[in-house]
């Protein structure tokens, strides 16, 4: 289906010519008309599959113009605003409306004084939003259109007490729209005070990792982490390589300790200044940064094409985030490859893992590397463990909480 048949007007499709899309991704062609009906809508689509503008399109057709700020994306990341203002700013050139980000990592006064200006469509992390609000540098009393783009992350992050103190600075009578790219049990939960009967819209299935990565485990013992990585990263030589530990200083030490060997890293996590993260990632986009070491905190934001290997250096906690992770490789129809580090103490992390995909990721051995001994059990060999829950409901029970499946592709 050609945009022109999703209701889109002629400037908006100006804005779709100036944003590279030739025809609409599932997600747009199901999103943009729901929304364009004023409905509240739940989406929830693999990363990279164009939920930015699924959102931002419709949302400048539909909403009016200033003074007033009249449409609010919240978002968890600083990476995330900025893209998302970027596709805004694109997308408007013909509408005459004004976007703008605000996030932190960046000095508050030019922000707010570019605020205080006026704008239409505001692009806003949760701490510097509640910043500009008690300090009266903008009113959100206007408000038409409300989204919360990766709203499982801004729960797991802790920002949905934020969240709420900015709901209730905006106005009672608004549309309310919810992307992300899966949607746990605890975010369909809270969605009763937020959306008031959604469409839902689901497609490409829930916690699906995209098709074509090509996923691998590597057992290893804690000890030989470190060199396993570094000889995989050595023997592959891969163009652009996205690392992910648990925590910023381990993703801080691991940067340097590839650096020493002579491999172009760098590191990108909450302890990095926006300034440093922007270099970090454009030098990422352009090839003099081969590996980038990242926390699941800013990884959302990590938006860059032609990544061809996902290293999860430590197995994460939540195993969503494992979809997030390997999404970041295999984009707009490209190939890819998702290596995950397995030591004995994480075999309970990828069992919830491969019980959240609904299948077994093969083990492989690094060949010509001079492993230990190893103890690591199978996936199923391993008892249940008590207490440890993972969610991995459909849209069915999605119904549960009150929202309605839209008709149409799944």
């Amino acid at each position: 289906m050609p945009f022109k048949n999703l209701g889109l007007n002629e400037k908006l499709l100006q804005g779709v010519q100036a944003l590279g899309y030739e025809s609409p991704t599932s997600i747009q062609e199901e999103a943009i008309p729901a929304v364009l009906t004023g409905q509240d809508v739940v989406a929830c689509a693999q990363t990279g599959t164009g939920k930015t503008a699924a959102f931002v399109l419709p949302m400048l057709q539909i909403m009016s113009a200033g003074p007033a700020i009249k449409a609010l994306v919240v978002t968890p990341t600083r990476e995330l605003a900025s893209q998302i203002e970027q596709v805004a700013i694109t997308a408007a050139a013909g509408t005459g409306h004004t976007v703008m980000a605000v996030y932190g990592g960046v000095p508050y006064e030019p922000q707010a004084k570019k605020a205080r200006h006026g704008v239409d469509f505001l692009v806003a992390t949760p701490g510097r939003l509640l910043d500009l609000l008690r300090h009266r540098d903008i009113k959100l009393d206007h408000v038409e259109i409300l989204v919360l783009d990766e709203a499982d992350r801004l729960l797991d992050m802790g920002f949905w007490p934020d969240v709420r103190r900015i709901l209730h600075d905006l106005p009672h009578k608004r549309q309310n729209l919810l992307f992300s790219a899966t949607l746990s049990k605890q975010v369909l939960g809270v969605l009763g005070d937020t959306v008031h009967r959604p469409v839902f819209i689901e497609v490409g299935g829930r916690a699906t990792p995209v098709d074509l990565v090509e996923q691998r485990v590597l057992p290893v013992n804690s000890e030989q982490k470190l060199d396993l990585l570094i000889q995989f990263v050595l023997a592959h030589k891969p163009d652009r390589t996205l690392i992910f530990t648990r925590t910023k200083h381990r993703a801080e030490r691991l940067a340097l300790t590839l650096g020493k060997r002579g491999i172009r890293c760098s590191a990108i996590h909450g302890n990095r200044n926006q300034q440093q993260r922007e270099k970090a990632l454009e030098g990422f986009r352009a090839g003099r940064i081969k590996v980038l070491v990242a926390t699941d905190v800013v990884a959302r934001g990590i938006d860059v094409e032609g990544i061809s290997h996902v290293i999860n250096y430590d197995m994460p906690a939540n195993p969503e985030d494992y979809v997030h992770r390997i999404g970041r490789t295999a984009r707009a129809g490209a190939s890819g490859m998702a290596v995950s580090f397995l030591t004995p103490e994480e075999v309970y992390e990828l069992k919830d893992i491969e019980r959240l995909i609904g299948s077994t990721i093969e083990r492989h051995d690094l060949e010509g590397f001079d492993y230990v001994k190893r103890t690591i059990p199978e996936s199923h060999d391993l008892p249940r463990r008590p207490g440890k829950l993972v969610y991995n409901g459909g849209a069915r029970r999605a119904m549960k909480f009150g929202i309605r499946r839209k008709a149409g592709r799944k």
